[in-house]
């Protein structure tokens, strides 16, 4: 039997199986063209029971290389941040080891891509590692964003510090109704603005109960939102773990739970979609409880709030538990209103009526119009403007309230620590270049260069409204790896797509991606006049459909062979230049007219044609089948003689998909 055949068989590419069959016992090379028969039929019968001890071997060596890793270096110091080769190399594991751990947990990463210290010290403790942070940070400004800013709270004078509103992030599986429950907390329709029902950026909002104030941060649900979920946790005093009622727990679920826990947020748990027929708090309960995660109704800790964001229902008891939630840890939620102002960056990006925006989140002090901001040693601009969640102007952003922010000369990094400078001499004008270029640092090919020369590469340019969304889809794009295709991402940066960036793409033969952007129409005509195709979205999944369905383009279709069956030769009736009529016996199988055939002397291959006429009887037919004699007419230049065998098959073309 042919190896293609029965590689078909079993499911399993013809490589693979050349791999393997060595180590179940049956010596078969890896340039291996056909397998006896009574052998193939063995491997067939018994595969099952084959692979489950292939399997077995494996986890086996698999397990014992975590744990004697794990038994040697117990501890590992962890930094802020620090790309997967990185963490790997600290732990001491093979790179494919880490990244099939991060995927166990809902995060897809590749090795030069960055992850923080919350998801690294998660992963590394499910390996068996104790996780020791650095005594001092690897990097000035690095530290985790809770960290200095209670720092900076810490050396306040205790006298002049005020109770805050608490700061609440929502995170849960996506689809399972964060927005919707936002929209009932404020009362306002912002689902309309989010195509697809799915939030694409970070937003922060102010709801008042009881007279007081409480600010939610909405983190985004989609996967590839996982680096800005775990930011959006840091920054927060109080997480809403949304589960939906009719759904369950799911990946991404326990996710958020991961990232809660690791940093330390007390949180409540919203069941939500209560009004469908099919929902089932008990069943979450239960699921959750199977997590470590008890309701108090269950003799645990965990506050659990049945609400229908949809119908608006169980929203106010929600907000009380989390004012109650809030008030158990009131000691740390207090800032100093008088101080100089210092918060963290929530989102930024380029309006193109506003100029560079930025969303900021006060943490201590009170930002002011006019004030200077800097963020480390680099002044970043002065606040011309404040706008509050609704879109009000206002003049002061006391602490805990998130404000809009005009007039700073280029849009700071998601995550920053954005502060009131005490003295503006002496600080370096932010001015070289965009924060962006300096967070979208990612390598979008293979490692190793030489693999990238082999490689089909599709040359994209990228442009998004706003930097967490680039962030996100430069992410995603990484994420999207093969052997024999790649990406390469020749320009990015925010804002509409300008004529520079098309002359780009003309050169470099690269197609334009715009996200919540637009091409003016000198830029299309331009396009048009260039060959260049410039293609907008407002969903980020419709994006990376369209780049995945360029790459399956460039990717080589699977040739499929099938043996049809094999006939000996017994007479050559006519023999020219590029064909030969002949007859023979069908040994077993059939022979088909259109088929393809392989020629063999002495079981060695002297070449192959393709029948394009086969006889019967001297009748013209489309198949001859085994123990029948039949006359055929094959287009090929290789000398056929009596005794030869015919090996007859077809192939198939499969597109491939990545």
């Amino acid at each position: 039997m042919n190896v293609a055949e029965l590689a078909r068989r079993l499911r399993i590419s013809p490589q693979e199986l050349k791999e393997k069959l060595p180590e179940l016992g049956f010596d078969i090379g890896m340039r291996a063209i056909k397998v006896d028969d009574r052998t193939a039929w063995r491997i067939i019968e018994n595969w099952s029971q084959l692979m489950r001890e292939w399997q077995k071997k494996h986890a086996v060596a698999e397990v014992a290389e975590v744990a004697k890793a794990a038994e040697v270096k117990r501890e590992v110091i962890l930094p802020p941040v620090l790309t997967v080769r990185e963490f790997a190399a600290r732990l001491g594991l093979p790179i494919t080891r880490v990244i099939s751990e991060l995927m166990k947990n809902g995060i897809l990463a590749a090795m030069n891509e960055r992850i923080d210290f919350t998801t690294a010290s998660i992963i590394a403790q499910d390996l068996g590692f104790a996780v020791k942070e650095p005594e001092a940070p690897d990097v000035a400004g690095a530290t985790e964003v809770k960290d200095v800013i209670r720092e900076r709270i810490a050396k306040e004078d205790m006298a002049a510090l005020q109770p805050r509103p608490p700061v609440v992030v929502v995170m849960g599986h996506v689809d399972h109704g964060k927005t919707k429950l936002l929209d009932a907390i404020r009362r306002t329709n912002v689902m309309a603005g989010e195509a697809g029902g799915i939030t694409q950026h970070i937003g922060a909002y102010q709801a008042i109960r009881h007279n007081r104030n409480i600010t939610f941060i909405d983190t985004p649900g989609h996967e590839a939102f996982t680096t800005m979920r775990s930011r959006g946790a840091r920054i927060a005093d109080v997480a809403i773990l949304v589960v939906a009622a009719d759904d369950g727990v799911q990946p991404q679920t326990l996710e958020a739970l991961k990232i809660i826990k690791a940093a330390k947020v007390p949180y409540v748990v919203a069941i939500n979609k209560m009004d469908k027929p099919e929902a089932d708090a008990d069943r979450v309960k239960r699921e959750l409880s199977d997590k470590g995660v008890m309701s108090e109704e269950w003799g645990g800790k965990i506050p659990f709030v049945p609400i229908s964001a949809k119908q608006g229902s169980g929203i106010d008891a929600l907000l009380d538990v989390i004012l109650l939630v809030a008030d158990l840890d009131k000691d740390k939620i207090v800032a100093n209103p008088e101080a100089l102002a210092l918060g963290t960056v929530i989102e930024a990006h380029i309006d193109p009526g506003e100029g560079t925006v930025a969303t900021v989140l006060v943490q201590n002090g009170s930002l002011q119009k006019n004030d200077y901001l800097a963020i480390g040693r680099a002044l970043y601009g002065r606040v011309r403007a404040m706008k509050d969640w609704a879109g009000k102007v206002v003049a002061v952003a006391p602490p805990g309230m998130p404000v809009k922010i005009l007039g700073l000369r280029v849009a700071p990094e998601v995550g920053d620590i954005i502060e009131v400078p005490r003295e503006v001499k002496g600080l370096e004008t932010k001015k070289v270049r965009p924060a962006y270029k300096e967070v979208v640092k990612l390598v979008l090919t293979a490692p190793v260069q030489a693999d990238v020369a082999e490689k089909a590469m599709l040359n994209v340019i990228v442009k998004a409204d706003v930097l967490g969304s680039l962030e996100a889809i430069l992410a995603s794009l990484e994420k999207i790896q093969h052997s024999e295709v790649g990406i390469k991402v020749i320009g990015q940066g925010l804002g509409n797509i300008t004529e520079a960036e098309v002359l780009q793409a003309a050169s470099a033969g690269a197609v334009v991606y715009g996200f919540n952007v637009a091409a003016l129409p000198q830029v299309s005509d331009l396009a048009r006049e260039k060959g260049v195709e410039t293609r907008t979205y407002k969903i980020i999944y419709e994006l990376l459909s369209n780049v995945k369905a360029r790459l399956e383009a460039l990717l080589k279709p699977e040739i499929i062979r099938e043996t049809l069956g094999r006939l000996k030769v017994l007479a050559i009736f006519r023999t020219e230049k590029n064909y030969v009529i002949m007859g023979g016996r069908v040994e077993d199988g059939k022979v088909l007219m259109g088929g393809k055939v392989d020629i063999y002397r002495a079981q060695e291959m002297q070449g192959s044609g393709e029948i394009v006429e086969v006889q019967s009887a001297k009748q013209k037919v489309n198949e001859a089948r085994g123990g029948s004699e039949c006359g055929m007419k094959i287009i090929t230049r290789a000398v056929i003689e009596v005794g030869d065998v015919l090996e007859v098959y077809r192939e198939e073309k499969k597109e491939r998909k990545l």
